[in-house]
């Protein structure tokens, strides 16, 4: 039988780990159901990592800390505030520094550029906590929230999107492509995802045999979807744009109209925080169709098999290998 091919240097982006997308899976499902039988093992004694966080987080940050605790290790948290980043010290030379103390580092970034450039210039993994272009970390989880409740099946199974063309619908498209699951977006023309992430999906589709499909009516996408997703109009970094953003998305939310178009079993999904009585209602976010809290919890879990994919290669017997 063939060795497994080493895991990539970092998680940047879900094209980086796409192979491995089912085996992270099975072992977030695994750790996820020790941890509920108060089993915790310390696969990762003694690992340190980085939080370097550009913008506030409630889940991306819990998750993280809770998941290296677990396993191990330990976090520290840095703001940028709290780094000479904030007084004009390079990426790259906060990256070589880090990379001395560090195990890893996962990164919550406004630019996907600055992920790419620390990542060029550590020795250690960078993982992508979230950029302008990608969420990946949640995508793991969105994906196993979706393989328990279709018992770890994605063909034949059809997922659609109602809202932005956004970070999370661009990891969403590249991690539903990878598992041979079906996706339809519906967004605003003007706020569609970006082409090449459009095609990226694409290429991975034509392995795995899932469609990729768009619209701008959210009606068309959701109607027989096995489950529907949202997410917020405005992110963080788009102030600005509120406005503008809030008139181009009336008709794109996730109400008891539009989940009545779905499939009788369909469940809906929200990366959170949501705005309530914008993208998505009440009735359905607090209902019984929301899967919205496992996929909250899974983030824990995900985060955890992640850790120990990039991490567990650089360790010998418990011990860290020599950089």
């Amino acid at each position: 039988m063939p060795r497994a091919a080493p895991p990539p240097k970092d998680l940047l982006s879900l094209r980086d780990i796409a192979p491995a997308i089912p085996a992270l899976l099975r072992r977030a499902a695994q750790l996820k159901a020790a941890r509920r039988r108060g089993i915790v093992r310390a696969t990762l004694p003694g690992a340190n990592l980085g939080l370097i966080f550009e913008k506030p987080s409630t889940r991306t940050r819990t998750s993280f800390e809770v998941a290296i605790h677990d396993l191990g290790g330990h976090a520290i948290y840095m703001s940028p505030k709290d780094l000479q980043l904030g007084r004009g010290e390079t990426i790259a030379d906060t990256a070589r520094v880090l990379s001395r103390y560090l195990d890893a580092i996962a990164y919550r970034a406004f630019r996907h550029a600055d992920e790419v450039e620390l990542a060029r210039w550590t020795t250690i993994p960078v993982i992508n906590a979230l950029d302008d272009l990608e969420h990946p970390c949640q995508v793991v989880a969105d994906l196993l929230t979706m393989s328990e409740r279709w018992r770890g099946r994605f063909r034949g199974r059809r997922l659609a999107w109602i809202g932005d063309g956004d970070n999370v619908l661009h990891s969403l498209l590249l991690g539903a492509a990878a598992v041979g699951l079906d996706l339809t977006a519906a967004t605003p023309a003007k706020y569609a995802p970006r082409p090449e992430i459009v095609l990226a999906a694409q290429e991975l589709a034509r392995s795995s045999g899932a469609t990729i499909a768009s619209t701008t009516d959210p009606t068309e996408a959701a109607r027989g979807a096995d489950a529907l997703y949202t997410d917020v109009w405005v992110s963080m970094g788009e102030e600005a744009e509120q406005a503008a953003r809030e008139a181009a998305f009336q008709g794109y939310q996730i109400n008891a109209g539009l989940l009545a178009t779905a499939a009788k079993d369909a469940f809906v999904l929200h990366d959170l925080p949501a705005r309530r009585g914008q993208e998505i209602t009440d009735e359905v976010l607090d209902g019984p169709r929301s899967a919205a809290w496992d996929e909250a919890e899974n983030r824990l879990h995900a985060q955890k098999a992640i850790l120990e994919y990039l991490l567990l290669p650089r360790w010998r017997g418990g011990r860290r290998r020599s950089r």
